[in-house]
């Protein structure tokens, strides 16, 4: 998902856009390109936990998608997540969640990616309250 395969930011989001779950989270991808993938989400009522925190699972579905796309600027167009850990550092409040993923390493057969999960404030202000690591590997499309 590279300027030279011809994907670009507008190419990713179309792609997140077909994702029914994305759209029903209101997901949006923010930046795109060089090894990185910002993905947010804007933090509404019913994304939250019982007491009152987004939810983790929230959290873990920005991980994924955020590691996946950035995995993408290296593999291609066509990943899977292979597998992805994720350390909740505190809990998630504020007005935006903002997954910021970036390529740490790419081969051939896979690529190993790091995203830090931030809330924002309506300042503006970010608070780091989650990091994950995975793997991105290419899969062949029929």
């Amino acid at each position: 998902m590279t300027a030279s395969s011809g994907l670009d930011l507008t190419t990713a989001q179309r792609t997140l856009d077909s994702q029914p779950f994305s759209r029903l989270l209101g997901a949006r991808v923010t930046a795109f390109g060089e090894g990185a993938a910002t993905l947010e989400i804007d933090v509404r009522a019913e994304l939250h936990q019982q007491n009152g925190f987004l939810h983790g699972g929230v959290l873990s579905y920005a991980a994924d998608n955020a590691l996946t796309f950035a995995g993408g600027t290296a593999l291609g167009p066509y990943v899977l997540t292979g597998g992805f850990s994720i350390q909740y550092l505190r809990p998630a409040t504020g007005r935006t969640l903002r997954a910021r993923a970036e390529v740490v390493h790419a081969g051939r057969r896979q690529a190993v990616v790091r995203c830090d999960l931030h809330t924002l404030d309506d300042d503006g202000t970010a608070t780091l309250c989650a990091v994950a690591q995975g793997t991105v590997l290419p899969v062949s499309v029929p």
